[in-house]
């Protein structure tokens, strides 16, 4: 018994004198393992949080250029939109002058026709039946042409008692006049006509140089005829 209890004292003085020591070892492992986690935690952190401020500072800077490209884009659009506005007006605008110049053409050669009808008009004077018969027949050709011309757009110039426009009148004659004043048209000689409030035609007219004119010319030829009297008398008296 002796025996075993100093083989019991030999087996624990061969234990390992570091076997206590050992759980405190590895505590203290643990802790670096859980320090270096952390530590490499908060790098991963600081990492992911600079690469999302960088990332949110390029797509400002892309939302910037993005926007300025919208801008421009819009600026040429609205350039160009107004472009074609304009391109598309000025070619309707052409395209109307280019149907009024043809109309003005077609109709001014016609013109001649209503003038011939008029003047016809003015000498005609039916007596017989059969010539009031061929005259009425006239007149429904000729309400037809006017008629034509209406529908064209066309209308007749009232000049008589208008003062003279050269932009509407071209004039033929100059003469005094009692009734009319000076640059007022006293007649019409041929008449001018609109189309769509252009002119088509130039009125030809007569147009009043006023009294004062008549009586100026009056009073020359009368200090004429008396100069003239005045001067034979003074021959008789010579002889």
């Amino acid at each position: 018994m002796i025996e075993n209890q100093s083989e019991n004292i030999d087996i624990k003085e061969n234990v390992d004198p570091n076997q206590d020591n050992a759980p405190e070892d590895n505590s203290s492992a643990e802790d670096k393992i859980i320090e270096n986690d952390e530590l490499s935690s908060e790098k991963t952190e600081e990492i992911n949080t600079e690469e999302l401020k960088n990332s949110i500072s390029n797509n400002d800077a892309r939302l910037e250029q993005l926007e300025k490209e919208h801008e421009t884009l819009k600026n040429q659009y609205v350039r160009i939109s107004a472009d074609f506005d304009n391109f598309r007006k000025r070619q309707s605008r052409d395209q109307d002058d280019l149907k009024v110049q043809l109309v003005s053409k077609t109709l001014t050669a016609i013109l001649p026709i209503v003038d011939n009808f008029e003047r016809a008009r003015q000498q005609l004077k039916p007596e017989s039946e059969e010539a009031q018969a061929l005259h009425r027949s006239y007149q429904g050709l000729y309400k037809q042409l006017v008629e034509v011309l209406k529908q064209q757009g066309v209308a007749p110039m009232r000049v008589v008692g208008q003062q003279f426009d050269p932009n509407l009148h071209e004039a033929v004659l100059r003469e005094p006049s009692e009734e009319f004043k000076e640059d007022f048209i006293i007649e019409e000689l041929q008449r001018g006509y609109h189309l769509e409030g252009k002119v088509l035609r130039h009125a030809l007219v007569k147009v009043s140089m006023g009294p004062g004119k008549q009586n100026s010319q009056e009073e020359v030829e009368k200090d004429t005829v008396e100069e003239s009297i005045d001067s034979e008398e003074n021959t008789s008296e010579d002889v």
